[in-house]
């Protein structure tokens, strides 16, 4: 008897990184057949993700972008999943996140009346302007799933105080959690040779930098690299690692900044086990990326977040994780001090990963088989937590 499908969709690196440990779990389990859906958004990167955890995308879409417009690329891909679910229906689509692929695959899945599970439901930064559009993304999901998978019990309150059923509401951890463990614990040899040139014989401590949204791009940029810049010169015990967005524009004003720094190594976007080895070994992280912020308490690394909001807001409550925005002074006097005492450094993670223990997406392929009625509902799973359970109560 074959098993039934359920269909995880990606189009971002991201969305692929932490959809790849729940197809694993999905095997593991035996009670579902994952199918691996990418949308077409960023199609190369996302296969460049899942191929370190061995793994490539049963379908993928071809998305034609002319205008390159958000419009654009969700009407195409809807049309998409319309036309595949039309005559391959699965039991259940998982979206994950807050991208436009997350949004289409949503809104095709709910008109085809296909449970819709979402993963890392429930983050909100109260701001439709920050992050834009993904927090507006994150919303409109939210209003058409059946099962909402919360990394966090705070997450899960977001979702209650949006009268969201506590029935419908899980509490799993976040699935980069294991993602990123998992992939560390290999060790592999770093590929991008500019790294490993300069990890090779350094006994630097290392800095990890990256500056990707576009909130961040344009004059917010300029001032982060004038502080990078200002650490490099005051700390000659430091190396940054900077992996720059692929936009020509921006790798211009990136190399432009930071051309001729000794000890500062720009690089294009790393594979997934680079930038997994990087965090690991990394002292202090700079970063506007929440999968980041998610990733680097696993390994007592705090991190300075080139924002001034964030929806990732349990780091900032367990400590790990501080907020400095674009401004270049606040960005190098935090730094300055965790630089300066190690003590202080390691007492922003000493709390451990707020973010989960590394065993998401067992949780997140046991609740969708129980939505499906393959598996005992979630009360009788003690791996699970309902929002009730852990006394987050509407």
């Amino acid at each position: 008897m074959s098993l039934r499908e359920v269909h995880l969709i990606g189009g971002t690196r991201p969305e692929a990184v932490k959809l790849a440990p729940v197809v694993l779990a999905f095997r593991e389990a035996g009670l579902l057949r994952p199918i691996l859906l990418a949308s077409g958004q960023h199609p190369t990167m996302v296969t460049q993700a899942l191929a370190a955890f061995d793994l490539e995308p049963d379908i993928t879409l071809t998305v034609e972008r002319h205008t390159g417009t958000q419009a654009e690329l969700l009407t195409a891909m809807v049309q998409q999943l319309d036309e595949l679910w039309s005559v391959r229906t699965p039991a259940a689509v998982i979206v994950q996140g807050d991208t436009t692929t997350s949004l289409a695959g949503a809104l095709a899945a709910f008109w085809r009346r296909i449970p819709v599970v979402h993963l890392e439901a429930g983050l909100r930064s109260g701001d439709l302007a920050s992050p834009f559009p993904e927090e507006g993304n994150r919303r409109l999901v939210a209003q058409v799933a059946s099962l909402h998978l919360a990394p966090t019990p705070l997450a899960a309150m977001n979702l209650l105080d949006e009268k969201i059923a506590a029935s419908d509401v899980l509490v799993t951890g976040n699935t980069v959690v294991d993602a990123t463990l998992a992939v560390a614990a290999r060790g592999l040899p770093y590929e991008n040779p500019a790294v490993a040139a300069a990890r090779a014989t350094s006994t630097n401590r290392l800095v990890l930098v990256t500056a990707h949204r576009r909130e961040s791009w344009g004059e917010p940029l300029d001032r982060i690299l004038g502080a990078v810049k200002e650490l490099i010169a005051r700390y000659p015990d430091i190396d940054v690692v900077l992996p720059s967005h692929p936009n020509p524009a921006v790798r211009a004003q990136v190399d432009a900044a930071l051309a001729g720094v000794e000890r500062v190594t720009v690089t294009d976007p790393l594979p997934y086990p680079d930038l997994s080895r990087l965090l690991s070994e990394a002292y202090l992280v700079l970063t506007d990326s929440g999968g980041i912020q998610e990733e680097a308490p696993s390994f007592g690394v705090p991190a300075l977040v080139l924002r001034d909001v964030t929806e990732r807001v349990e780091s900032l409550d367990a400590g790990c994780a501080k907020l400095v925005g674009s401004d270049p002074a606040l960005i190098v006097a935090e730094a300055s001090a965790l630089l300066d005492s190690r003590l202080r450094r390691d007492a922003m993670t000493s709390g451990g990963n707020p973010y989960g223990d590394g065993r998401a997406a067992a949780r997140t392929a046991q609740a969708t088989a129980a939505l499906l009625g393959l598996a005992p509902s979630p009360e009788a799973m003690p791996v699970l937590q309902s929002a009730t359970e852990i006394g987050v109560d509407a």
